[in-house]
């Protein structure tokens, strides 16, 4: 007897994974619900056949069960971009049935909305990472408060920039506030100099994890780059050879402009509202450093400001050319050298 290739399609939750199977024709040979375990999966799709290819969207805990999948089952897996699967879909309704349906039909006629699959590596450094921008929006967080508290008791405080080590003293022991207001000031001060020792614990665990890393290595020599940005561009992008050109990884960065021309009528409707806010806004913290020490990104920032363009613009076209620019610096080819 013949064994009939196959193509998955698993719609993922936490406690079950909806598991559908067709044939090569489209037909639905199973489509229940599975255990939320690789052998319970692997051992429903290939009673039906010899597994072709697999579907799963991706979200959380998904990329973990397609490694395990593709490690211990052997079977070649991608993930899907829920978005694209959800407009591709073409209907309203949304059951964990035709969610499965649609990514096994996707898969068998090679039309799945791909995205990568980073290795462990890069997750559990992605997960650091965004550990340490948590604290590092938690500390904003206790200073906003402080301030909203000193507002509140209409206090200026001293002529010197906030958060100094002279403005932190007097904050420490003023008495213009009232008594109710200094033992939340207390508590917040307490609260704050923790998040601060756990954010320094947390970028020691970062360079030591990294320690090693080319790619990251070869990032802090370029002048302007720290620690911080190199982290977050090996975690959020992890390798460069996974796009096809320096655009497109622009534009998964957020900093390309959005084409919305028509017609007659070319125009660019502003950045892409699209990819990681983070590594973004880390992106464009760095034009901001190399408009400052970089002579060629210098250059670039001046004729741009030289023609009118406003100051917010012309950060964000330094940030999409080097971005480019870095495409093309950190290919494996370049990094092994």
């Amino acid at each position: 007897m013949d064994i009939v290739p196959v193509c998955v399609g698993l719609d993922y939750h936490q406690a079950a994974v909806q598991v559908c199977v067709v044939d090569e024709a489209g037909s639905v040979l199973v489509n229940r619900s599975c255990r939320n375990d690789w052998l319970a999966i692997q051992s429903l799709a290939e009673a039906h056949g010899q597994v072709k290819g697999v579907a799963i969207e991706a979200c959380t805990g998904a990329a973990d069960l397609a490694e395990e999948l593709a490690l211990h089952a052997g079977w070649s897996v991608d993930l899907a971009h829920p978005g694209y699967v959800r407009r591709m879909k073409q209907s309203p309704d949304k059951t964990d049935w035709s969610d499965a349906r649609v990514l096994a039909d996707l898969e068998r006629v090679g039309y799945l909305p791909r995205v990568w699959l980073a290795p462990l590596e890069v997750r559990e450094l992605r997960r650091v990472v965004r550990y340490r921008q948590q604290l590092v929006n938690e500390r904003r967080n206790i200073k906003l408060r402080v301030s909203a508290l000193l507002r509140d008791q209409r206090i200026d405080g001293p002529r010197a920039r906030r958060w100094t080590q002279a403005w932190t003293a007097w904050l420490r022991e003023t008495t213009a506030v009232s008594p109710q207001s200094r033992w939340i000031l207390d508590r917040h001060l307490k609260h704050l100099a923790a998040v601060i020792g756990e954010i320094e614990e947390v970028e020691a665990h970062l360079a030591e994890m990294t320690a090693d890393d080319v790619m990251v290595n070869h990032l802090l020599k370029y002048k302007g780059i720290g620690p911080v940005t190199a982290w977050t561009i090996r975690a959020e992008i992890g390798q460069f050879d996974r796009f096809r050109s320096g655009k497109q990884v622009s534009r998964f960065c957020g900093l390309s402009p959005c084409n919305a021309s028509s017609g007659q009528r070319q125009a660019d409707a502003g950045l892409i509202k699209a990819g990681n806010r983070q590594l973004r806004a880390t992106l464009m913290e760095a034009a901001h450093r190399l408009m400052r020490q970089e002579p060629r990104w210098m250059a670039l920032a001046q004729s741009l400001e030289r023609r009118g363009k406003p100051r917010c613009l012309v950060v964000a076209a330094v940030g999409n050319r080097w971005v480019r620019w870095l495409y093309h610096q950190l290919q494996p080819a370049k990094l092994a050298a």
